[in-house]
């Protein structure tokens, strides 16, 4: 009998020592918000632009750790924030180099675009009437483009690069209508006209 009663108060104590590990473990609120801390950083910075790889690990880190801590598995999710943390910081200083970088290709664009506009405008002067009429629109378009990817170079240099891929497929269809590779554009719709 004395025997079985030991036995009762050793399984009794071992589950109220593990109840006492398992089930009073905190959340881990201080590595979450040094976690968001850095992903709002990281977001600020346009690390989604600009270090698009390392933002989506911090990213896939960030989800396991809010997933565990639905879960109630704290142990794991102090693990998968600390993960988040460091990889948003570096997603960030990614992201400023990125940037730079991004700002550097652009600034090396831009003066090319711009004499291959510049250019194109001497080829427009000697086309036929016809393919002139279906320029000017796009002429504005291109020289008012060119000055908006200037402008756009510091802030949002992906942006300007985008807008100059797009400027860049405008030139290149002109030069092919005016070198006569290909045709005017057809004429565009206008509303109540016809």
């Amino acid at each position: 009998m004395r025997r079985l009663c030991r036995s009762l108060i050793s399984v009794t104590l071992v589950h109220v020592l593990l109840f006492a590990f398992t089930g009073c473990a905190r959340p881990p609120d201080t590595e979450r918000s040094a976690a968001k801390g850095s992903m709002d950083a990281a977001i600020s910075a346009a690390a989604n632009t600009y270090a698009a790889a390392d933002f989506r690990l911090a990213q896939g880190f960030w989800y396991t750790a809010e997933s565990r801590m639905a879960d109630r598995k704290y142990k794991e999710a102090r693990r998968y924030y600390i993960n988040a943390r460091s990889s948003f910081e570096k997603a960030a200083a990614d992201a400023a180099a990125g940037k730079r970088a991004a700002a550097d290709a652009a600034k090396a664009v831009l003066p090319g675009l711009e004499n291959d506009a510049k250019s194109l405008e001497i080829a427009a002067a000697k086309a036929a009437k016809q393919k002139k009429t279906y320029w000017a629109p796009d002429e504005k378009h291109i020289v008012e483009g060119l000055r908006a990817a200037n402008d756009m170079i510091a802030n949002d240099p992906a942006g300007a690069l985008t807008k100059m891929r797009e400027i860049r497929t405008m030139i290149d269809s002109w030069n092919a209508v005016f070198k006569g590779t290909a045709a005017a554009p057809a004429k565009p719709y206008a509303p109540g006209k016809g």
